[in-house]
């Protein structure tokens, strides 16, 4: 039998007996299962009998065992009765401890967190900052120049070292006149100038002749992730093997067509200035979105359980240490790398979590009250969007489709719909130019300064750290479980 009230914070507290006789059996069965743990002199292990041991070790000695083996069932079904949702784990305590003799129900409370009650405020019409951007000569002269290095060609040159190289080259370091590991190579490449080894190690390479072996002194930092080496002057004795320029191609209509499917370079310059221009309009879109998407969150009133926040920051998480693998880092070195720890990012990133939590819950009840679906049409055509991406035919995608997947482009589809029922009523107002400085020191003369709201970040940016060496003189590398009280038995 189980009782339900609201509480705040928004949970559920479930009050629930379990009948005597089935904590009963529960018991029994940790007995059998744990029997062997406890020592029973004049007994084999695991043959004492159960009254033997609960005078001897306390007659609450199967509790905690009973407990567990009842909890889940009677906390499903108490769940099932109520119609009650989880979105996170109960907060569990024990009331009564139960018969012990006397043939009294087993009663505890579970604090469930579930699905915030929301006052939906007003969603449409909402003003948004419209986008300014002036696409000028010098992005697009930036995007040409682009093209160029990557069709840029090195030869090699019989002259000293210049800033911007490309130099072949050996090395051997030490450190107190003792070799390190990581520290020796052979036929290494390194682009002076590009700060990708030790400091000091590349200007002490600029001048250098070709053949000429020299030593360099560094020092390494003191934040240095080989502790050994952290602070430590080394010598790196150089030959160098080689010493090449960059050549870049002419700008012609030559290199027009041999970066792109264009065969003038004014309309190569053309086509990059749109390519520009539409970057800015998607970045003005989300943009607006997000604008849109946190004015009307300001506007409803829900309470958000922390154990979704506490979700939303896993995701986060997750989504940070992938981006870091991508890079040949661990999400470990990552936190040693720049001070912190794994709960100290947790902490940094509560807010932007609890954001996007109650974006998703204002998001999901605009789409409630919309009626909105995704139908089959719009399935199948997402799915088809998706098989031209990875070069396969929609039949060969949805022969492999699992219903997640499937889930996943509906979830896509409905949200695509919530916000462009949002975006279609926007109202799009200008940046208001800031008040010139006569202005502003007239206004606080007639009016106290207001307080500084604070300032609420749109979605958590994970930064990843390059910003690392290599001992060489190197190259930058690049469910809450259950928790249960007692009262002591007297």
């Amino acid at each position: 039998m189980a009782t339900m009230e609201k509480i705040p914070g928004s949970k559920v507290k479930l009050t629930i007996e379990v009948d005597p006789a089935k904590f009963e059996e529960a018991t029994q069965k940790a007995y059998i299962k744990t029997a062997k743990k406890y020592n029973v002199p004049g007994f084999r292990k695991g043959k004492a009998p159960r009254k033997v041991i609960e005078s001897m070790y306390g007659p609450l000695v199967f509790f905690d065992d009973a407990f567990d083996i009842v909890y889940p069932e009677v906390y499903e079904a108490a769940l099932d009765e109520h119609k009650i949702e989880p979105v996170g784990r109960p907060d569990v305590s024990i009331i009564e401890l139960g018969s012990l003799g006397e043939n009294k129900p087993v009663v505890f409370a579970a604090e469930v967190p579930v699905y915030p009650e929301i006052k939906l405020g007003k969603y449409k019409g909402i003003e948004v900052t419209k986008p300014e951007y002036n696409v000028t000569d010098d992005m697009v002269e930036e995007k040409i120049q682009q093209e160029r290095e990557k069709i840029a060609r090195f030869v090699d040159v019989e002259r000293p070292v210049e800033n911007g190289d490309e130099v072949n080259l050996d090395y051997s370091g030490t450190v107190d006149g003792v070799k390190f590991d990581g520290g020796t190579a052979q036929d290494q490449s390194l682009l002076i100038g590009s700060g990708s080894f030790i400091p000091g190690f590349e200007e002490g390479m600029v001048g250098m002749q070709l053949g000429e072996e020299k030593d360099i002194t560094v020092t390494f930092p003191t934040e240095y992730h080989a502790k050994e080496l952290a602070g430590k002057d080394a010598v790196f004795h150089v030959k160098v093997n080689g010493v090449r320029v960059k050549e870049l191609p002419e700008l012609d209509d030559e290199f027009a067509k041999d970066v792109s499917e264009f065969d003038t370079l004014k309309a190569l310059r053309d086509a990059k200035k749109a390519e520009i221009e539409k970057q800015f309009i998607e970045q003005g879109n989300v943009q607006k979105e997000n604008e849109a998407v946190a004015k009307i969150v300001e506007g409803c009133e829900m309470e958000v359980p922390e154990s979704m926040v506490e979700r939303q920051t896993d995701y986060m998480l997750q989504d940070i240490a992938y981006r870091l693998s991508m890079q040949g880092m661990r999400l470990e070195d990552y936190c040693k790398f720049t001070g912190n720890t794994i709960d100290s990012l947790r902490l940094q990133m509560h807010d932007d979590a609890l954001n996007r939590v109650k974006s998703q819950i204002v998001l999901g009840e605009i789409t409630k009250a919309e009626k909105i679906e995704a139908v089959q049409e719009e399935i199948d055509a997402k799915i088809a969007e998706y098989a031209e991406q990875l070069h396969k035919s929609a039949e060969e995608i949805k022969k492999d489709l699992k219903p997640d997947d499937l889930k996943y482009f509906e979830d896509q589809i409905v949200l695509d719909k919530t916000l462009k029922v949002i975006m279609d009523s926007v109202k799009e107002v200008k940046a208001k130019k800031p008040a010139k400085k006569a202005d502003t020191e007239a206004a606080e003369e007639i009016a106290p300064k207001p307080k500084k709201a604070p300032a609420k970040k749109a979605a958590a940016k994970a930064e990843t750290a390059d910003t690392t060496e290599e001992a060489k003189p190197a190259k930058k590398p690049a469910a809450k479980k259950t928790t249960k009280k007692k009262e002591d038995a007297e």
